[in-house]
Formats: structure tokens, sequence, C-alpha cells
């Protein structure tokens, strides 16, 4: 963190000072892929050499995405991957559910503590509103949010709504603040709230959690203590670092986890995969008669 900005950074703990626990988490909206498998098998093995525990949790938020059958297909592959997880949906655990969409009471309660803190406000502007206010070509990743105007940014009736339906809730980021922390792959990171990312979703209009609330939820909830993941979410990890501090969980007892961001696999046109990708599934690649071990090879692994 520099000297001359305001700002906090979260800087790995010893691991032997903490109980390893690593989770998978795959969102039943497609067939997992080779990129996939490459991420999840990382995560496998270093809970293998930390002596940890492996979560499963099924990232099925989506009501309109979300299907069983695509739940079943990823617990399905994954085992076929030789990939083994102590606590999921398909096993229980000391943490459930395990299935976001059985999560809602934790989401609600989170909603209404960032609220009541005066951390999230209602926001009206439709996808047109957006569209029209970020002109600029390079104004955010392509795969990423663009960063918010302000519209609705000074609204004060956020007490006023019982529940979150009804309106996109925004989180209000510090203006200017640094957020920093050391990815345990990809080395020292560094974002600038208002420039790099602003106020970002929560909760969609839809009444659905957002992805950033819901992970940081889930992950507190369920001890997490390490986060293998692509590199495509490296600056989610400081929005979900501001959601955490903001939720009070280091109060609660528990430490943000380390963060391991995994390089994107990408198709030979050099195009991050998708769930799109059938032909490059592990579906697809373990029907047509491949093993185990040449898709992980296909992946980068080892």
């Amino acid at each position: 963190m520099s000297n001359t900005s305001p700002g906090f950074s979260l800087i790995p703990r010893e691991s032997s000072l903490k109980r390893f626990r690593g989770r998978l988490a795959p969102s039943p909206t497609g067939l997992l892929h080779i990129g996939h498998a490459r991420t999840f098998w990382i995560a496998a093995q270093r809970a293998i050499e930390n002596q940890g525990t492996l979560i499963l949790r099924n990232e099925d938020l989506d009501p309109q995405r979300s299907r069983p059958e695509f739940a079943r297909a990823m617990i399905a592959d994954l085992l076929w991957l030789g990939i083994r997880w102590s606590e999921g949906p398909d096993c229980g655990g000391a943490y459930g559910p395990y299935s976001q969409s059985e999560r809602r009471a934790h989401y609600l309660d989170a909603w209404r503590r960032l609220r009541d803190g005066g951390f999230l406000y209602p926001c009206t502007c439709s996808r047109k509103d957006m569209a029209q206010a970020v002109s600029a070509p390079n104004e955010a990743d392509a795969d990423d949010e663009p960063v918010y105007p302000g519209t609705c940014r000074d609204r004060k009736d956020a007490a006023e709504f019982m529940e979150p339906a009804g309106a996109n809730w925004r989180f209000r980021v510090p203006d200017g603040e640094e957020v920093e922390f050391a990815d345990l792959n990809l080395g020292r990171q560094r974002f600038v709230t208002g420039i790099d990312f602003g106020d970002f979703l929560a909760w969609r209009r839809d009444d659905v959690p957002a992805y950033q609330l819901a992970v940081v939820v889930d992950d507190a909830a369920m001890r997490i203590t390490e986060v293998v993941r692509g590199a495509d979410l490296l600056k989610s990890t400081a929005r979900q670092l501001l959601l955490m501090r903001a939720l009070g969980y280091a109060d609660l007892g528990y430490v943000a986890p380390d963060y391991f961001h995994c390089a994107l696999v990408r198709d030979a046109g050099g195009v991050r995969l998708a769930k799109r990708h059938d032909a490059l599934s592990i579906r697809h690649l373990r029907e047509s008669g491949m093993t185990a071990e040449k898709v992980l090879e296909m992946a980068g692994w080892p």
C-alpha cells in the first residue's frame, strides 16, 4: 500500500496458522470446459498439499440459466477427473446447505446489514442509461461491468426498502481508495476505487443477490481460507475485500481468505474459453474417449 494514499491491504497469513479449507464453486449454467478442469484440479491439489478440506459449492443463483442437469453433470465430470471433496450438495457437511439457491436467508441478512450501515443504495438506472453514460470504448474491461457514473449515488431512501426486490442495489465504494492484496500465484495486486471499478451491484432488481455479495457471504459462512479461481476475477477480489470489511467479518473472527488466481485457458484463436465452447467441454471430451489425464494435459496441467 502506498504511503501517500488511503487504502488497505491483505497479506496472506502463514498457512500453518489456520486450518486449510479450499473450495470448488462451479455454476450450473452450462457444461464445464477444460479451463474449469485446470482451475478445479489446482484447487484440489492445493487442498491435498495443505492437508486441508475441499468443499464443493453449487453456485446456482441465476434462476434463468441454472439447470439441474448441468449441476448433475458438473459433479459427475469433476469426479471423473479424479477430484474429491469432503463437503458439498451431494454429501452434506457442517456448513450447508451447499447450493446457493438454498441460502437466500444468509444473503438477505447481509443485505440488511449493508443497507443499515449505509453501504448500499437503490439504483434505477437501466442498461440503456448505463450505455449512454459510459460512452468511452475503453471505459471498462470487456468482461467487467463499466465504472458506474454515480447517477443514483446520492439517494437517501435505502431505509425505506424492507426488501431488496424492485431495484438494483449498488455498493458505495470509497473514493480513491487503494485496495491491495498479495495473490499467491500472480503476486501483489493493486486497484483504485472509482478508477479501476466503481459502485458495483450487490443485489439485482429481479431479486437475486449478485455474485460479489453471495460469494463473500458463503466464503465466510463456510470458513474458506483459500480461493482458487481464474485471473479474470482479480478485480472482483478487490470488491469482495471491501464487502468483507463493510460486513465486519474480521470482528466476527473471519479472516479474509488467501487468493490464488490462475491464468486463463484459451482456444486456438486466443479467445478465453466459455461454456459455449461445447467442443472443449469436459463432457464432450470424455464422451469422445479422451482420458482424464489427457484432458488435464490439454488444459495445461502440470
